[in-house]
This record gives C-alpha cells, sequence and structure tokens, in this order.
C-alpha cells in the first residue's frame, strides 16, 4: 500500500508540473487585457496603455505589506512616469470603502481600480497579497512578485529602468 500511495503522489507531482500556465503567471506571454473602474468612475483598460511599462500591482486595505509597500510604489511612479512608466493599483476587496479610507490617509498619486469581483484577480491567478506584475511597453508580462519584503522595491526599479531602455 505505501508503495503505491508513493506512485501515486509522484504521478501527481509530474502532472502538476506539466500543467499549463495561465498567461498571466508566464513571463514572456502577453498580460491579460482587462478594464477596471477608477475611484472616480472613470474606466481604465491594460491594452491603452501599450507603448509604457505597466507596474500592476494587487493590494488590499487588510494586508499589512500592501499597506507598507504603497507609498514606495508611489515614490517609484513619480520617478519614473515620466519615461513612459505606469502603476495600476488594483483593490481586490469586495467593499471597497476600506481601501477608499486608507488611501484618504496615504494618498498615491497612480490610479488605483477596484475589482471588486476578483474578476482581474482570478484571470491573474492571483494567489498572494501583494502580488506585482511588470509588463513591457509591448504587452507582455517580464516579471511577477508575490508578496513584499523590505528592499522589492529596489528589485522593482532595476527591472523598471531596463524596461524602459527597451
Amino acid at each position: 500500500m505505501h508503495k503505491v500511495l508513493k506512485q501515486l503522489m509522484g504521478l501527481a507531482v509530474m502532472i502538476a508540473v506539466s500543467l499549463p500556465l495561465t498567461a498571466a503567471t508566464t513571463p514572456g506571454q502577453p498580460a491579460p487585457d482587462f478594464t477596471l473602474p477608477t475611484i472616480t468612475g472613470k474606466n481604465t483598460r491594460l491594452k491603452e496603455l501599450r507603448g509604457q511599462v505597466v507596474l500592476v500591482n494587487f493590494w488590499a486595505s487588510w494586508c499589512g505589506p500592501c499597506r507598507q509597500e504603497m507609498p514606495l510604489l508611489d515614490d517609484i511612479y513619480k520617478k519614473y512616469s515620466k519615461l513612459g512608466f505606469v502603476i495600476l493599483g488594483i483593490n481586490v476587496e469586495q467593499d471597497s470603502s476600506k481601501a477608499k479610507t486608507y488611501l484618504h490617509d496615504v494618498p498615491v498619486t497612480f490610479p488605483i481600480l477596484y475589482d471588486t469581483q476578483n474578476t482581474l484577480t482570478k484571470l491573474y491567478d492571483v494567489n498572494a497579497m501583494p502580488t506585482t506584475v511588470i509588463v513591457d511597453r509591448n504587452g507582455n508580462v517580464r516579471y511577477i512578485h508575490q508578496g513584499y519584503k523590505p528592499g522589492y522595491e529596489e528589485t522593482y526599479k532595476k527591472q523598471i529602468k531596463d524596461l524602459i531602455r527597451e
């Protein structure tokens, strides 16, 4: 019985490893297009940002690392936005009132979009908060970061600068 269980576990690992990843979780593949409303109700569409480097950051107000990262992302946005770079902050909460309260206390200058139905969260296979996806000027996913620890922003800056130079 033990031998059969080991064989089944090995088979399950082989199947899991061979399953195709979604486009959003595969660097080099096109980023799935989306349209979401901003805090003002204006729709923003990823495809319309082609030609720019786009950092898509999935976050929630209850997420401590998200709250820690948000002002740092705003600093990056302010530094590189004139060079063809944009950040889209995607709030994933069904009730966006707490996100709006947080943003009132810690305002950012980049667009915040609301994925209240978690449609985009599922499309991008987000399973950690925050999740950051960096998309190149051609609309392809180039980098994916799950979670946040102090210092990650230095990696973001390097990757953004490299993509802006391409």
